[in-house]
């Protein structure tokens, strides 16, 4: 299977780099991994509203024009579905099952995503209600899509 993750922003942060090439390496027996970085667009201090959303809008252009042709779309949305990590698992392996070869990952910045690519996603995931840097949702997802792995194969893992 094939993991996208298309995201905007570089990491900056060591500790979180360093956690993401850990997952990298521990998922390449499982899944091909692809990760695209797309520029951040520059918010304004005290942005408008409307300024806010051309900012989205920008870098929703950017993930889109990434987006691999025929890959399943997952946006990572605080309003999204809630699942469990075993629920993560069962999707995984029924898109698995149905031919869906490639599933793309997508992370906006600070702002979030833009309703367009909120529209194209086929599945809206939420982690948390909770506001996480936008950084270290990469470093949480590539370990939730490698312990959906170890689950989806029956391999052990903590609890």
């Amino acid at each position: 299977m094939q993991v996208g993750v298309i995201a905007v922003g570089k990491v900056k942060d060591r500790y979180i780099n360093e956690g993401i090439a850990e997952y990298e390496k521990r998922l390449r027996p499982y899944a091909d991994l692809r990760i695209v970085e797309v520029r951040d667009e520059r918010v304004p201090n005290r942005a408008s509203e409307a300024e806010e959303g051309q900012v989205k809008a920008a870098e929703g252009d950017q993930i889109l024009a990434a987006v691999p042709e025929g890959a399943l779309l997952i946006a990572l949305d605080v309003a999204g579905e809630a699942w469990s990590s075993e629920e993560l698992a069962s999707r995984m392996k029924e898109w698995e099952i149905a031919g869906k070869n490639e599933i793309v990952f997508m992370i906006g910045g600070p702002l979030g995503l833009s309703p367009t690519v909120l529209s194209r996603a086929d599945v809206c995931l939420s982690f948390s209600r909770m506001t996480f840097l936008h950084t270290m949702v990469r470093l949480i997802l590539l370990e939730q899509v490698y312990r959906a792995f170890r689950i989806m194969r029956g391999e052990p893992y903590h609890k």
